[in-house]
């Protein structure tokens, strides 16, 4: 029985599940971790290609019933967890070359894409499920850029593989959904001293995003407007520009210039 306040919304559509298998290029080799496997449609097609399956199921009915429903395939553990706080990080069954491919459910799907893009051992490539809304956020381009925006073009390079009709789920959601393979970076885009205090100076930025970037910065880290427009003109920012314009290289030079002014370099 489906549990609404889980968000289930299970996919039915054969052209948008393969859409999805294409992209994330499972081999024999794969160690594909799929979170939110639901009644299986794709888990399925994740075990005739993978090494090896790991499903993530929060709803404690469907996780003991997804194995026996695929026929017991031995390369498959079930897990009956939240994606959203299980230690993948210490995990010992996941290598440091796994995949994540899956439909993940909208209210937490943000939350689950930053905890595997910050894990200590990430996913070579995740494929996954979400709010149109947000793939585009994911992939935006300065002029649009947003914090999600930021944070995913970081630590990896995301595109959209195709958008997904509700009519492509069962029950079907009151949103448009879009697949979004990420390429996960062996390192990050750009090179900081302290990832934490790299958004913590970007999230000060977004304080109040229609804002310019002056009153915004001066907001989020405490500083008198003038301050804040001393920091951008040192960082070769036009303070009068939205935080929205900024390229993750400009936060990065941002950071740089904050933390010689913190450190009196």
């Amino acid at each position: 029985m489906r549990k609404p306040s889980l968000g289930q919304h299970f996919l039915i559509d054969p052209t948008v599940l393969q859409r999805i298998v294409e992209a994330g290029e499972i081999n024999e080799l794969d160690t594909v971790v799929e979170v939110g496997p639901g009644k299986g449609v794709l888990t399925r097609e994740l075990v005739a290609r993978a090494k090896s399956v790991m499903a993530i199921e929060i709803d404690s009915t469907l996780a003991r019933n997804l194995s026996g429903e695929l026929n017991n395939p031995t390369n498959l553990t079930v897990l009956c967890e939240d994606a959203r706080t299980y230690g993948f990080d210490t995990d010992s069954s996941l290598s440091e070359s796994y995949k994540v491919v899956a439909n993940l459910p909208y209210y937490a799907a943000s939350l689950i894409v930053r905890r595997f893009l910050e894990s200590a051992i990430k996913p070579s490539l995740m494929v996954v499920t979400l709010q149109k809304e947000v793939a585009e956020a994911m992939v935006a381009k300065p002029g649009r850029m947003s914090i999600l925006s930021v944070g995913t073009q970081f630590f990896g390079i995301p595109r959209i593989v195709c958008t997904v009709m509700p009519s492509a789920f069962r029950p079907s959601p009151r949103v448009t959904s879009a697949v979004v393979r990420i390429d996960v970076r062996s390192r990050p885009a750009v090179n900081v001293t302290n990832i934490v205090d790299f958004f913590a100076v970007v999230h000060a930025g977004f304080a109040a995003p229609r804002k310019q970037i002056r009153n915004s910065l001066a907001l989020g880290i405490g500083f008198s407007a003038s301050e804040a427009e001393q920091l951008l003109t040192a960082a070769g920012i036009d303070h009068q520009r939205r935080p929205s314009t900024l390229c993750i290289f400009e936060w990065a030079h941002l950071y740089h210039t904050y933390l010689d002014r913190q450190t009196g370099i």
